[in-house]
């Protein structure tokens, strides 16, 4: 006999993770999450006898018993853990539901497994009804059984969330966000949601993506000109001879004294032929290519009315509240047109970048580490079966490395200290790809608008901040992807993040 699972208490109701026999639907669906089953301190074994319906993508099938019935192992993505699922013959077309890839939705009841069958799951499903699924043509699906490597798999951006390394990663990431998003409101941080299109270049170096209309708006334009040709000079001066025609003839009918419904047609004739004048005076100037004024572009004729580029960083924005708000923060999609094929670079990746008013550089410092120790933390409370995964397929310390960094302090020395360390392993053989010597990664010359050949105007609002009520305040940076592979372990950064962008590829 299966037992009915009982309703939810309220409408936020969530499973339970606790050793109880009773395990709670969400509200929103009548399917229970994988996670909610096999994630208990028993394993699920204390759910045996309860009645379910799950959901989820089969990774692998088999029929056994002369086709007399089948097992699938069944994930929904909640967790790492598939849920092993046994199916009657009389039950269901067991054909279509054993191909990989397959998605399923059940009903059935929980059991504990016979012992001596091999499986290490405490629970298995027993379905008693196949309520849908989503067949799979096995001979053109490119996610096999058999391990893909990570490389191949960036081919099917669309599909890789299914493979077992992947859908880790994206949970990971998950758990990092919501921990940063935590991390903040408990210290009394908002958060800002600074522009991704802006007119300011934060990091001077002029490594931007451009936002402009004006490409499109060219070549509507050059193709306009071809198919209806601009007026000629000719045209225009006919235009002109008819509006002196039109304006002779109403001088005419006011000196002749006539009516005044034939003064007004009169009147109105010469303004539509002013109003056709001034259109082909002004076709007549359109030419191809972009508009310039002087040899440059005129982006004044520009969307924006001005040059605009997507943002490399929200950095000067948060600023502009950090300076009437305290403590603040920006968390979202920066951009960088830098030409690298390296596995640490993409053309798109995500920030996290605090801004703390009335903070010198140690308390930047405390900050920075407590935000990172909170985030090691939170991934070994929330996410260990996962980083279980990462420890077995990729790095063998990652959770070492996790442990390592939300219990030890950090050191802490001067930029001339880290040089002489580093130049001491040079003379010892360590090799790196740019040369060691003070001044590196400085770039001084970043902070010279000026010296850059910048306009200063884009800048006049940020300069204001100092102009009026000024404040000490201090910030920094962290790139969330190389947070995602140091606490994974992954070697490739294209493989952190669901939709990378990268010079030659921007699918989907």
């Amino acid at each position: 006999m299966c037992d009915e699972i009982p309703p939810p208490a309220d409408q936020f109701s969530a499973v339970t993770l606790s050793s109880s026999s009773t395990l709670q639907k969400a509200r929103f669906s009548d399917r229970v999450r994988i996670r909610s089953i096999l994630t208990r301190p028993d394993g699920g074994a204390g759910l045996a006898g309860q009645k379910v319906r799950i959901s989820g993508w089969v990774k692998t099938g088999r029929e056994q018993g002369k086709g007399s019935f089948a097992f699938l192992e069944v994930n929904d993505g909640s967790c790492p853990a598939n849920l092993q699922v046994m199916v009657d013959a009389s039950v269901s077309d067991l054909s279509k539901l054993v191909a990989t890839g397959t998605c399923v939705t059940v009903e059935g009841c929980l059991k504990i497994p016979p012992e001596g069958k091999g499986t290490k799951q405490k629970v298995e499903l027993s379905v008693v009804e196949v309520v849908d699924v989503g067949v799979v043509d096995t001979a053109t699906y490119p996610i096999p059984k058999t391990k893909l490597t990570l490389e191949r798999l960036r081919e099917f951006p669309h599909l890789r969330a299914r493979t077992n390394s992947i859908s880790a990663i994206a949970r990971i990431r998950h758990a990092l966000a919501i921990a940063t998003h935590t991390f903040f409101d408990e210290e009394g941080f908002l958060y800002i949601q600074t522009p991704i299109i802006t007119t300011s270049d934060c990091e001077g170096a002029g490594e931007m993506f451009q936002v402009t209309t004006l490409i499109n708006h060219t070549e509507k334009l050059e193709r306009d000109l071809i198919e209806n040709p601009p007026p000629t000079e000719a045209d225009v001066e006919a235009a002109r001879l008819v509006v002196k025609a039109r304006g002779e003839a109403v001088a005419q009918l006011k000196a002749a004294k006539a009516s005044k419904e034939e003064i007004t047609a009169s009147v109105s004739e010469l303004n539509e032929a002013k109003v056709s004048l001034a259109r082909t005076e002004e076709r007549s100037r359109l030419k191809p290519g972009l508009p310039k004024v002087d040899g440059k572009i005129d982006y004044s004729q520009d969307f924006f009315g001005r040059q605009a580029f997507l943002t490399v960083s929200g950095q000067l924005q948060v600023e502009t509240y950090a300076c009437g708000l305290s403590d603040v923060y920006t968390f979202g999609p920066t951009f960088r047109a830098e030409n690298s094929h390296t596995s640490r670079h993409l053309a798109e990746f995500w920030m996290v970048e605090p801004e703390l008013a009335f903070a010198d550089l140690e308390d930047d410092m405390n900050c920075a580490e407590a935000y990172v120790r909170y985030m090691c933390k939170w991934l070994l409370e929330k996410r260990y079966d996962d980083m279980e995964l990462m420890a077995k397929n990729f790095d063998k310390g990652c959770i070492d490395r996790l442990k390592l960094v939300a219990s030890t302090p950090f050191g802490r020395l001067t930029y001339t200290k880290a040089i002489e360390l580093l130049e001491e392993a040079v003379a010892k053989g360590k090799k790196f790809e740019n040369p060691v010597e003070w001044g590196i990664d400085l770039a001084s010359e970043h902070e010279r608008i000026e010296e850059m050949g910048l306009p200063v105007e884009p800048y006049e609002w940020y300069l204001d901040l100092r102009r009026y009520g000024t404040a000490k305040h201090s910030g920094f940076g962290l790139g969330f992807e190389r947070m995602v592979l140091f606490a994974t372990g992954m070697d490739n950064i294209r493989d952190v993040i669901p939709f990378p962008r990268y010079p030659g590829r921007a699918d989907l």
